[in-house]
């Protein structure tokens, strides 16, 4: 996947609170090579004029057979990725909140979602709400 990803990806992040639009932020993924073949730059920089951020991350591959991947964070965190076809996906909880978090290639265009919200209860079945969205469609620049 991260091969496919080379390069700087451009883009509006749209984030949903609860079904409806609350905002939107430029955005830009950047791929790049790393001295380790299996390992790739995944930086993904928010270009918001009163919220900035950088999230400087390593995309590196753990098992291609079992198309197992990890997104490093740095400081000991590696969220485990699994792609299937030309997606990675990732399911994690923090804070007692639930999110997933999706990357899907789709010719010349990298959609980027993230999802998140709590759990719940329905009888003997454990639920999650879907209580935010965030997604942005990127281009490659």
């Amino acid at each position: 996947m991260g091969k496919a990803c080379l390069g700087k990806w451009e883009g509006i992040m749209k984030i949903y609170q609860k079904g409806q639009l609350k905002d939107s932020v430029r955005i830009q993924l950047t791929v790049a090579e790393t001295p380790d073949p299996k390992v790739w730059v995944w930086k993904t920089e928010y270009l918001s004029a009163q919220h900035p951020a950088v999230k400087d991350y390593k995309l590196k591959l753990i098992d291609e057979s079992k198309g197992h991947y990890a997104i490093d964070e740095g400081e000991g965190i590696a969220l485990p990725h699994y792609r299937f076809d030309n997606k990675l996906f990732s399911i994690f909880e923090t804070e007692g909140i639930t999110l997933t978090s999706t990357y899907e290639l789709k010719g010349e265009e990298l959609i980027f979602e993230v999802t998140s919200g709590k759990k719940g209860n329905a009888n003997t079945i454990t639920t999650f709400s879907t209580d935010h969205l965030q997604k942005a469609l990127l281009k490659r620049h």
